[in-house]
């Protein structure tokens, strides 16, 4: 390790917050206790996040090897180390998670009002390990961090949530955890057929064809849900339903990627042969999910699980992205799950916004916002576009760049995935209209409060960066560009490689059906 720890700092500063309003924050008036509580939480996250700009800053965006590295033994009879580094794949998942974590603080300041201690104590230790996960540079310091995830949103979700909260937690996790003990298993084999875990040294390793396709399930198991994938989805609109408003921002906007970027991490450049098998698999359920999910949303009457079903529709365009292995697909299911990380958690945040204010996420019960709340009804339709994909915000970017990708690979699953843009459309401007047009005939309404202060200083990063995003998207691209490279050049000459060998495995359903992934697959 040399010079100064930057990704362990990142790591570890919310995990120092979190002590300190655990052994600190104490006083007899609860009142106060919960005050205090609330200004320290908001102080480590934002200065965890002002730190993690250095690696924005810092980073080498023509390089494509792992940057900022940190190592040392931490069980060496093992040869297993303490291994951080970030690429451009990882590093810009990372702050994601350090910019939603003192915006989910700051939108709970008034909406939590018990146990506010433990609240914020919670956010905190999820803040560390969810960066801890996106640098890990070592598959058992990553499966620590990974599965560690699941112990704060777990209290978040059964303590915080709604009526049905315990059977959502219950739910949410033993979905989440009966895959990841499938993925533990695949990382003993590895580590017995390649004596390490270090995730570097794995990456040019070649596994047997054949020892590829079991290691490529269990680690599916594990990923798919995570995303989620269609038919392993249905944990997740329970799990918005009842989360507290910024449970739902911080499980959309980051612990849907988890999925996607495991993919990216392990699957595809440590089983290359059997990512090119599954492809097919894998394009048959990211369709279903985009098509049957996006209907599903249109006959929701409950926002937030309508917003749910939306993401997981959402999510079935990076998952076609990843898989159709190609320069366009890779780095627009990327864009699109830092795209899709930024809009839901918006989204989720603007239902947060009126329920704070009636207690109620039914559709029917709103009408005729916009004469009341004209701010906030401007940022709900800057996000819905962003949502449906419209030209200059976020979302056009990613989807457009995966159907370019698709189209090269297979033209049915580009026709297909662009049905569910359509579908997506339809469902969000049907909840926009519902909403916010129309007469306000509902009494109640009448003395609603516009967007305060506060509520605007959350949303305003967030539209920055959906507007940044939609018009200079060069600035994000450029920095994925040689780590997606050196993925998909490593990808291909695996594939050369068992081609050559004659140990290449034969397709999994017919060629002219769906095709696997490119030049490299035909």
């Amino acid at each position: 390790m040399t010079g100064w720890p930057i990704l362990s700092t990142i790591t570890f500063l919310p995990l120092a917050g979190a002590l300190w309003i655990l052994f600190f924050v104490r006083h007899e008036d609860e009142a106060l206790a919960a005050k205090n509580a609330r200004s320290m939480a908001l102080w480590a996250s934002l200065v965890t996040f002002v730190v993690s700009l250095f690696v924005w800053f810092r980073f080498d965006r023509s390089s494509a090897d792992f940057q900022f590295v940190e190592r040392f033994d931490w069980i060496p009879a093992f040869n297993i180390s303490y291994h951080m580094g970030v690429d451009g794949i990882s590093m810009m998942f990372v702050l994601l998670s350090t910019l939603l974590t003192p915006l989910c603080v700051l939108a709970s300041w008034d909406a939590v009002k018990v146990r506010v201690k433990e609240y914020m104590i919670a956010f905190l230790v999820l803040e560390t390990l969810m960066v801890g996960m996106f640098c890990a540079l070592d598959m058992v310091v990553f499966y620590v961090f990974f599965e560690g995830v699941l112990i704060p949103m777990f209290l978040i979700i059964g303590i915080w949530g709604g009526g049905r909260r315990v059977y959502a937690a219950f739910k949410f996790f033993l979905y989440t955890l009966a895959g990841s003990v499938l993925m533990l298993l695949a990382i003993l084999a590895m580590y017995y057929d390649a004596g390490t875990t270090d995730i570097p040294t794995l990456l040019s390793y070649h596994f047997p064809a054949q020892m590829q396709i079991w290691l490529w399930l269990a680690f599916f198991a594990s990923f798919a849900v995570k995303v989620p994938m269609w038919p392993v989805h249905t944990w997740l609109p329970d799990a918005h339903v009842e989360a507290p408003t910024a449970g739902s921002v911080i499980l959309a906007g980051v612990l849907l990627k988890m999925g996607g970027y495991g993919f990216l991490r392990f699957s595809l450049p440590m089983m290359p042969e059997a990512s090119a098998y599954f492809a097919p698999f894998v394009f048959t359920l990211s369709v279903v999910a985009v098509i049957y999910t996006s209907l599903v949303a249109l006959a929701q009457e409950d926002m937030k699980k309508l917003i749910a079903y939306s993401s997981v529709a959402h999510m079935g365009f990076v998952t076609i992205g990843i898989f159709v292995v190609n320069q366009q697909g890779i780095e627009g299911a990327i864009f699109q799950m830092l795209s899709h990380g930024v809009v839901s958690a918006a989204l989720f945040l603007i239902v947060g916004v009126i329920y704070d204010r009636l207690h109620t996420r039914l559709i029917e019960r709103y009408d005729g916002l916009v004469h009341r709340m004209p701010g906030y009804a401007l940022i709900f339709m800057l996000f819905m576009l962003a949502s449906v994909g419209l030209p200059g915000t976020s979302g056009f970017v990613g989807e457009f760049l995966v159907l370019v990708g698709a189209f090269q690979a297979n033209t049915w699953v580009a026709l297909l995935a662009a049905s569910g843009m359509v579908l997506g459309a339809a469902y969000m401007l049907y909840l926009y209209r519902r909403v916010i047009f129309g007469r306000m005939t509902k009494e109640d309404l009448m003395a609603i409060r516009d967007l305060n202060w506060r509520e605007k200083v959350v949303f305003a990063p967030l539209v920055a960066l959906v507007l940044w995003m939609g018009i200079y998207p060069a600035s994000f691209i450029d920095v994925m560009t040689p780590s997606v490279e050196r993925l998909i050049e490593g990808y291909e000459a695996s594939l050369a490689r068992a081609e050559a060998d004659g140990t290449r495995l034969a397709s999994l359903w017919p060629a002219d059906l769906w095709s696997a992934s490119g030049e490299a697959a035909r």
